[in-house]
This record gives structure tokens, sequence and C-alpha cells, in this order.
């Protein structure tokens, strides 16, 4: 009896594994062996780079707002403290778009926390 090789599922999976390799340059879109081990580094770089990603922005919203206060006279942390004591919860990224995009706003964001840091100074 000849031996059974399940040749179309056996196919179905190497073609499904080179069209996920569609791109990659030379041997690693075109033969199976290599394209194989390029999808799975690569699987694991999007993997991992997906963590990576939200790391990365929010560092840069909080570079962004650093600059906007220190250009304001206050530095980052003592804004996010008065903000804080004010109970005003507003994320990174949106106080990040405000500093950018509207100006009036974030002076207004600025001074609200200068007062209730003055305010902390005093009663203590």
């Amino acid at each position: 009896m000849p031996r059974a090789t399940n040749s179309p599922a056996s196919r179905k999976r190497r073609k499904r594994m080179l069209a996920k390799a569609k791109g990659f340059r030379g041997f690693r879109s075109k033969k199976y062996r290599f394209a194989k081990d390029a999808v799975r580094k690569a699987m694991t770089y999007a993997y991992r780079d997906r963590k990576n990603h939200k790391r990365t922005f929010r560092a840069l919203w909080i570079q962004r707002i650093n600059a906007a206060c220190r250009s304001r006279g206050i530095t980052y942390s003592r804004f996010m403290e008065g903000l804080k004591s004010l109970g005003i919860e507003l994320d990174r990224k949106v106080m990040s778009d405000i500093a950018i995009h509207d100006d009036h706003a974030f002076d207004g964001l600025v001074d609200q926390a200068k007062s209730a840091l003055d305010k902390k100074k005093a009663s203590s």
C-alpha cells in the first residue's frame, strides 16, 4: 500500500506560510524552508513591538508636554502635580495634542496648575 502524505493539507500549509512571507527579499519569500523562519521571526518582532509602540508614544507625548510647559515657566512634573491636586484627569495623549494645536487652552491648564501649586504651598 502506498504511503499517504496528506498532500493537500501540506500544500495548503506551505502556501499559507509563503503568503505571509510575501514582500520579503530573495529566498525568504520563495522557499518554504527560509520563509517559515522569516515569518516566525517577523511575528515575534511584531508582538514585541506592539508593546514598544505604546511605550515610545507615551515618551513622545511627555516630551511634548514638557517642552510646552517649560516655555511657560513650569516643569512637567510640577505641572502634573498641580493638575493632579485639582483633580484634572486628562491623559498625556490629549494634553500633548492640546499643547500642539491649542495654545490658549494649554495656557489655561498651566495657569490652573500654577495656582493650585501656590495654594498648596501656602497651606503647608
